[in-house]
């Protein structure tokens, strides 16, 4: 049981000017395993300020200086790292093997990746009589979101604090005591206060509170597309920089070349593509797009991949690839959506709406499978951030690149040939911000965001750092 009653606020942990507290839940045993102050409007007011008498002495710090305390943040995570995937496990559900490498080890990737970007950033350069020079933006508001938490805080607070802003963070409420772990290695850093502020809360109080707020510079937000515009709306006023990380529906492609094993393959890793996490993964490749004429022997290879690889047990015991999903409220949501997906006449090939038999307690999910969907279905069309495939059959590439775009969405998408060449030209007409051919695995360095209501903006790299910079020309 992990009970905060403090704030991180001006370097100093403090009391919430409110008397709210928040229960967090464990998702597999639907007990509570912590609580978090309830922040309020006033504790973002003091949270700002604070920022704000910080930013003008952190923003003239020597790069060289910042390098070194995001190595000191990626030594920190790393010394925590057992600790982080079990609180991790427990909030979000993800299998502990997996959360000690992805939930608790990418932050602890990306963090050190900006020590050596740091020497790669151009801060100066002359262009005729100008001398044009790169600053840090001002104060950033960090909203994140709870499917992969404590990543999603580093992918925006490290390049903050590298390009020398000052940071006010809020975690959601749902996933956040792993915030509060980074708050207490960042305390151990000797920072100077103000540096960085923690106000936990929930987003219509204290989300809010910091989108619109006239001494925030910019908000750096991660969550649904419909809270993304909520936040645009909120900063708008004050003409803020806004960075948005929002939904997706990605669309993997197995084209027609394939055959044989290479076939099998590319079929059962765009299971796991679609899986991870529970399916909790804005990029996941929820949209399996297959020739025609192979539509049902490719089922077939995912019926058997997924009853005899994707199994759902206890996540804290590595009891299956499959945890839990977030809440009760986030099952709810996705059995509704396989239930429209059956009423809209699209095949159920394995799973279905039901809890597991074998798991009464925890907010499971069947990793279910559709077969013979019609892209304009509600389940190929909206985002369902859970364990839910849908197989959708396509003519030719021409048919399927028409189908892979016919989305509100644009954040990721897969490509898989026997011809690289091929596949990296269907890849390019894919109006997505990343796309993975063959399996290309995941880079920490490479941008990260989305096309079209995916997103504004990019994260991670030097992409992700120069979001956080502003350009100034001095005529001489």
């Amino acid at each position: 049981m992990r009970a905060y009653d403090s704030l991180y606020i001006d370097g100093q942990w403090v009391p919430s000017t409110g008397t709210g507290t928040i229960d967090v839940i464990n998702a597999s045993t639907e007990e509570v395993m912590g609580s978090i102050p309830e922040g309020t409007p006033e504790d973002v007011d003091r949270a700002v300020a604070a920022a704000k008498a910080a930013f003008d002495g952190w923003s003239q710090t020597d790069p060289a200086e910042r390098a070194k305390v995001l190595q000191a943040l990626s030594d920190g995570i790393a010394a925590r790292n057992q600790e982080i995937a079990e609180t991790i496990t427990g909030e979000v559900g993800m299998p502990l093997m997996l959360s000690q490498i992805i939930q608790a080890g990418l932050p602890q990737a990306v963090s050190g990746t900006y020590v050596g970007l740091l020497d790669e950033v151009q801060w100066e350069e002359e262009i005729g009589n100008s001398l044009v020079v790169k600053e840090p933006i001002g104060v950033v508001g960090c909203i994140t979101p709870w499917n992969y938490p404590l990543h999603q805080i580093v992918a925006k607070v490290a390049p903050a604090l590298a390009a020398g802003c000052t940071v006010v963070l809020k975690p959601s409420e749902v996933a956040p005591l792993n915030a509060f772990i980074l708050a207490e290695i960042i305390d151990g850093l000797g920072l100077p206060a103000g540096v960085f502020n923690l106000v936990s809360g929930v987003g219509p109080v204290v989300g809010e509170a910091i989108a619109k707020h006239p001494d925030v510079d910019m908000i750096s937000f991660t969550g649904s597309t419909r809270a993304g515009t909520r936040v645009s709306e909120l900063a708008a006023p004050t003409v803020k920089r806004v960075a948005l990380e929002l939904g997706g529906k990605s669309a993997n492609i197995i084209l027609d070349d394939l055959e044989g094993e290479e076939l099998d393959a590319a079929v059962r890793k765009g299971v796991g593509s679609a899986y991870l996490n529970s399916g909790q993964t804005c990029t996941a490749f929820t949209r399996m797009l297959v020739p025609a004429d192979k539509h049902d022997a490719i089922v077939d290879i995912i019926r058997d991949e997924v009853e005899n690889v994707y199994t759902v047990g206890d996540p804290a015991a590595n009891g299956g690839r499959l945890g839990p999903l977030i809440s009760d409220a986030q099952r709810t949501r996705v059995r509704s959506y396989i239930e429209k997906g059956v009423e809209e006449g699209a095949q159920l090939v394995t799973g279905g709406p039901e809890q597991p038999e074998d798991l009464e307690t925890g907010y499971y999910v069947k990793p279910t499978v559709f077969a013979g969907v019609d892209n304009s279905m509600t389940i190929a069309q909206e985002e369902i951030f859970g364990p839910v495939l849908s197989v959708i059959p396509y003519e030719d590439v021409d048919d399927a690149v028409r189908i892979a775009n016919d989305t509100q969405y644009g954040l990721s998408g897969g490509v898989w040939g026997a011809d690289k060449e091929r596949a990296q030209g269907v890849a390019r007409r894919m109006r997505t911000g990343q796309v993975e051919v063959n399996g290309g695995g995941f880079n920490p360095l490479a941008p990260f965001g989305g096309y079209k209501m995916s997103g504004v903006g990019r994260e991670l790299g030097k992409y992700g750092l120069e979001e956080f910079l502003q350009v100034k020309a001095m005529q001489r």
